[in-house]
């Protein structure tokens, strides 16, 4: 895309937000609300708060780091306990998971918004999410979340480009995506899942792994890293050492998808 192009389009961004009067940004720390945030700051100043939901399906390095973030930029920032692991819906672990999910999360976010005044809420969804099973963003549209980035065409190499220029931190994280997205549509969700999922993609992340998931099968983990890196987490003092480090977290067997990661790879059932 053309520089032309690219600037246009976060102009029409921060125009659509300067219109808003006062925002809250669903701010999980990830490349997309992290820019979608700091916009929104660079417009309207005081008027932006940004709120982050933390529980058992959030990663637990994220978040001090969307604390770090907004306190860098003098954001109001509210952290928020989530309640999914109450919901029976959502711990069943069907196909409308991230819908039960997001409603709940957004069903709160609207009482927030009503106690402190502030007009509109809006989350990070880029044009890419559109391209893959994204049941929260139907949430989002029934309970009147903004998509602002959607709006103006923003793709998530868009945001990336557009991050670096502004000097964000988050330009180049990697993804991000809740830990209930690593277990199998149909396996119920526990607490001690995610834990174990969590502390496992730690190691992985100790050993230089940034872009991984480990996927949890029973007791079998499923890692998955950049293709370019399979050779190396194959390699046999890494193994022996990352498979040591996996058992005493609980898990019996351990594999490496040899695809690598790819987003949305646990979505493949759905659309099979």
């Amino acid at each position: 895309m053309n520089r032309l192009s690219l600037n246009n389009k976060k102009e029409r961004l921060a125009l659509i937000l300067k219109g808003l009067d006062s925002v809250m940004v669903a701010f999980s720390g990830g490349v997309d609300s992290a820019f979608l945030l700091a916009v929104a700051h660079e417009v309207l100043k005081e008027n932006v708060v940004a709120v982050t939901a933390v529980s058992e399906i959030h990663p637990a390095r994220e978040k001090k780091k969307a604390m770090e973030f907004v306190k860098n930029y003098g954001i109001k920032h509210i952290i928020l306990q989530s309640t999914e692991m109450s919901l029976p819906a959502f711990v069943s672990n069907r196909k409308d998971r991230c819908y039960v999910c997001k409603k709940n999360l957004f069903e709160k976010l609207i009482k927030i918004t009503s106690d402190i005044g502030i007009k509109y809420i809006a989350h990070g969804a880029n044009t890419d999410d559109l391209e893959d099973f994204r049941p929260g963003l139907t949430a989002a549209q029934e309970m009147g979340v903004l998509a602002p980035m959607i709006d103006v065409g923003l793709t998530k190499d868009d945001i990336r480009l557009l991050s670096k220029e502004m000097n964000l931190e988050t330009w180049n994280k990697p993804a991000l995506a809740c830990l209930a997205t690593r277990i199998p549509y149909g396996t119920p969700i526990t607490v001690k899942a995610l834990e174990m999922v969590d502390q496992a993609e730690d190691v992985l992340i100790n050993f230089g792994f940034n872009v991984c998931r480990v996927r949890k099968y029973e007791n079998m983990a499923r890692i998955e890293v950049n293709p370019e890196e399979i050779e190396s987490i194959s390699d046999k003092k890494n193994r022996e050492t990352i498979v040591g480090k996996f058992r005493k977290i609980g898990f019996s067997h351990v594999t490496v998808d040899l695809e690598g990661y790819i987003q949305g790879n646990m979505n493949r059932a759905i659309k099979d």
